[in-house]
């Protein structure tokens, strides 16, 4: 497979935030060629009905990054049992208006960590319903529902543990197949 394009919306915008590491950790583990985009989200304005004829700088900008891109991975927390808010705005906002939904037929897969012994489990399922209604076919398995402990995941990236870096190469490997049969359809 030539260059892939993956966009990704990480769903914390905390400085040290967890998931943008575990999104810079399977980044690494990739092949050559694939090309990881971290889209901006923190500076969206709220969706309104109101802009859909005349769509402000920032909420443009996501679709047409979106809609360049190949494949899809979303790296979310839990925030009480579900998404964070700033992460259903960008879907709300790069799906809307009616018709003009710039995630339709991309594949994507989600992703994530917390503190908490279930991960981001729930919040994975409340994403995989909204993302299922906007026509984004997600990877099944493996679920990746990562417990985030100090010296897990470098900022940078870098995995501190041998069965973490194992399980989250399954995940790539998995994710990477999983793109390539929507290309060669």
């Amino acid at each position: 497979m030539a260059q892939v394009k993956v966009a990704v919306l990480v769903g914390s915008l905390r400085k040290d935030s967890f998931n943008r590491r575990l999104a810079h950790a399977v980044q690494k583990l990739a092949p050559a060629g694939w090309d990881f985009q971290h889209l901006r989200i923190d500076d969206l304005p709220l969706y309104s009905q109101d802009f859909d004829q005349d769509y402000p700088a920032q909420a443009a900008r996501l679709k047409t990054a979106i809609e360049a891109a190949d494949a899809l991975l979303f790296v979310t927390p839990e925030y009480n049992r579900s998404i964070p808010g700033v992460l259903k705005n960008a879907i709300d906002i790069a799906s809307r208006p009616w018709g003009k939904n710039s995630f339709a037929g991309k594949p994507g897969a989600i992703i994530g960590t917390s503190i908490g012994a279930v991960g981001t489990a729930v919040a994975q399922q409340h994403l995989r319903a909204v993302l299922g209604y906007l026509d984004v076919p997600t990877l099944g398995q493996p679920e990746v529902f990562v417990q985030f402990k100090e010296g897990l995941i470098e900022p940078d990236g870098r995995i501190g543990n041998e069965r973490t870096q194992k399980f989250l190469q399954g995940f790539v490997d998995r994710y990477t197949a999983w793109v390539g049969r929507f290309a060669a359809a």
